[in-house]
């Protein structure tokens, strides 16, 4: 006898996703449409206000984007003087980026704000219940990131599709 087709909703990322996609989107709301900003450069302005000044690519590993991602997410925030580029002293090539008083003042408000739609949702868990769930996460997380470190995966290839837009093999190795 053959066991049963296994659901997509048995899958952890996959329900993640969704928690995420749902309980987010009240984040993405109140980032978009009360403060103008992305979640994505609302998780840079985050980065920032905990870390200090950084460079950019200090800020993308913080933030666990990448570089052109955040390039774009920066170059917008710089545009809106949420945040602010400076050379650093003795290497003007090299640039820190900060929060600007306006970045700042945003972060204040938006971050009690994110606080609270966390509080109601962990408000589901019993005490005993959060704290598992807290170990568990840290677990996941050193367990992913052991994996990722690991993993002999090809990139992606985004830039050449094949018929039916599915990327043809390739025979170079990983």
């Amino acid at each position: 006898m053959t066991a049963p087709p296994r659901s997509l909703d048995d899958l952890l990322l996959y329900r993640l996703s969704r928690l995420v996609g749902v309980a987010g989107g009240m984040v993405i709301r109140l980032c978009e449409g009360r403060f103008g900003i992305t979640r994505r450069e609302w998780r840079l302005i985050a980065v920032l206000a905990s870390r200090g000044e950084l460079g950019s690519s200090q800020l993308a590993e913080h933030a666990q984007l990448d570089r052109a991602r955040t390039s774009k997410a920066v170059g917008s925030l710089v545009q809106k003087q949420l945040v602010s580029r400076v050379a650093r002293v003795g290497d003007r090539r090299q640039v820190l980026l900060g929060l600007t008083e306006s970045g700042q003042a945003l972060y204040e408000e938006l971050f009690p704000l994110v606080t609270k739609i966390n509080a109601e949702l962990m408000g589901a868990l019993n005490k005993e219940d959060a704290a598992r769930l807290d170990e568990s996460l840290h677990c996941l997380q050193a367990r992913a990131e052991r994996m990722l470190e690991e993993a002999v995966l090809p990139k992606a290839d985004r830039g050449r599709r094949g018929a039916g837009g599915v990327s043809p093999p390739s025979s170079r190795s990983p």
